[in-house]
């Protein structure tokens, strides 16, 4: 089903994506050995990418794949504008006792808003890095922060920052700890 609202579509979240990676159309197109036309066609909602579309394309913009599927469902005059708590996107998988959700409407802010859950006794399997600057509010439970060479441990209305530096996290703790963090541009 195409959407008639622009800033609560697929297209208009495949766009965001793709600026925020810096990459034009050409440049995306190439790598998806489509046309130009195609993906501008599919960014403005013209056109409906297969199934094997969006798993490349989810490829080249290093996203999950379940990120493109499920635009939440909503009353016509909410979209865009509010996010249920039952209606939230899942936000990648849950294999390192990660649970992530997406609480903005969609992805075309500077920015994005993502709820969090870190299953107990579970850790991110290697340092990250992305072009981000990012800040998270611990609202239950405790995490463990590693942020470039120093560690810490976040408790529940401590918020920490990051910016672009390699990081990583760890809930060794008996009880899930949950944040909310806001991230720009957005990466997921």
């Amino acid at each position: 089903m195409l959407h008639s609202n622009p800033t609560a579509s697929l297209g208009a979240d495949l766009r965001a994506l793709r600026k925020s990676r810096g990459l034009t159309l050409a440049d995306l197109a190439t790598k998806l050995d489509r046309s130009v036309g195609w993906l501008s066609q599919v960014e403005r909602d013209l056109s409906e990418p297969s199934i094997t579309d969006l798993r490349h394309i989810a490829k080249h913009l290093e996203i999950s794949v379940s990120l493109l599927f499920g635009m939440a469902s909503a009353p016509p005059d909410e979209i865009g504008y509010v996010v249920r708590q039952g209606a939230r996107r899942a936000i990648g998988s849950s294999q390192a006792g990660l649970i992530e959700e997406l609480l903005s409407p969609d992805l075309t802010d500077d920015f994005e808003v993502v709820h969090s859950t870190f299953k107990p006794h579970s850790q991110i399997g290697e340092v990250t890095t992305r072009p981000t600057q990012e800040v998270a509010y611990l609202l239950s439970g405790k995490l463990d922060v590693e942020i470039g060479d120093q560690k810490f441990t976040i408790h529940p209305g401590d918020s920490f920052r990051i910016r672009g530096e390699p990081h990583r996290w760890i809930n060794p703790y008996s009880e899930p700890a949950v944040a909310i963090w806001v991230i720009a541009p957005p990466v997921y």
